[in-house]
């Protein structure tokens, strides 16, 4: 099966694009190597498997139409939509950059497919779709009363809902899945955990926003690139597909006791300075995924502690 992956030089992207080819897919990578952070952090995601027999990668930024058409010329069996521009609080100061990338992008991806005859998507949406949940209860994916509060948010959204349109009028088997705060080796550094590790590292204090009690659903990567996995295997099998799906831990840990985990894996003493909450931020991300366990049979395995523990132990090495 051949597999075009936008945004393959990403942090999951290229976790995903190792397993793709590990399981004997033929995967057609792009990336446009944004600004968004240092290229050569992507760079260094590519180099495990640039040079690999069944891989072929492409520089092409999806907000250029023309070029996109004028590269990508194979036919292909699934399109795994990872690309989009990343950040909920430069989303804040920058929206038409992320209106422009992640609904206007998607767009462009969604008319290449019809131009070259390929109906199956898995489009990478967001938990920051939901926004604040004033119940304390896990997000359902059902949940039609989502209220974005971030631009980055209300793109995913909207790419959410123009998927449903594409679906309906022009039969294109999707499946939308919003991710829960990912995180593990290659991570972004403009992350929490690869921040905080950085800063703990170098012996500088973490700036904490709020009093700690916002809570994540952290997510590690291998849980995530195995629920993508077994979407694409759930959207080969089946037709007439239109499913949102949450892929999450369905375990949140408050910042405070993130922070202090990390410290207490790094054996360093705790250093913490208090900021106020920042503009964009919603106060709990927390997974339902019993949609996801029954549709797709996804099972997330590696706890907060493991996780953590792993990441470190790249970040050491990466050091040297």
């Amino acid at each position: 099966m051949k597999v075009l992956l936008t945004g393959c030089a990403g942090f999951i992207g290229s976790h995903l694009a190792e397993q793709l080819l590990e399981k004997g897919f033929d995967v057609i990578g792009i990336d446009n190597f944004s600004k968004f952070y240092n290229k050569k952090v992507k760079t260094d995601n590519l180099s495990g498997f640039i040079n690999h027999p069944n891989f072929s990668f492409h520089e092409v930024d999806i907000r250029n139409n023309k070029q996109l058409n004028s590269t990508l010329i194979e036919t292909v069996d699934v399109v795994v939509h990872l690309a989009a521009e990343a950040g909920v609080r430069p989303s804040i100061k920058n929206p038409k950059d992320y209106i422009d990338v992640n609904i206007s992008g998607t767009q462009h991806i969604l008319q290449w497919m019809l131009d070259h005859d390929c109906k199956k998507l898995f489009f990478a949406s967001s938990s920051s779709v939901y926004g604040n949940n004033e119940d304390g209860n896990p997000f359902v994916e059902n949940k039609l009363d989502v209220k974005p509060i971030s631009p980055y948010a209300f793109t995913k959204r909207s790419a959410e809902l123009m998927n449903h349109a594409y679906h309906h009028l022009h039969g294109i088997d999707i499946i939308n899945a919003r991710s829960f705060t990912v995180y593990g080796p290659r991570q972004r550094p403009d992350l929490a955990i690869h921040k905080f590790v950085d800063l703990i590292y170098n012996d500088q204090p973490i700036q904490m926003y709020g009093d700690g009690s916002t809570a994540r659903d952290y997510t590690f990567v291998s849980d995530t690139v195995e629920g993508i996995m077994a979407s694409i295997d759930y959207l080969n099998q089946n037709n007439s597909v239109f499913e949102t799906i949450n892929l999450g831990n369905q375990k949140p840990i408050q910042l405070k006791g993130l922070i202090e985990l990390i410290y207490q894996e790094m054996e360093k003493p705790s250093n913490i300075l208090q900021q106020e909450m920042q503009e964009g931020d919603v106060n709990i991300t927390y997974a339902d995924i019993n949609k996801a366990k029954s549709l797709i049979r996804y099972e997330p395995k590696v706890s907060i502690e493991q996780g953590i523990k792993q990441f470190i132990q790249w970040y050491l090495e990466k050091k040297g």
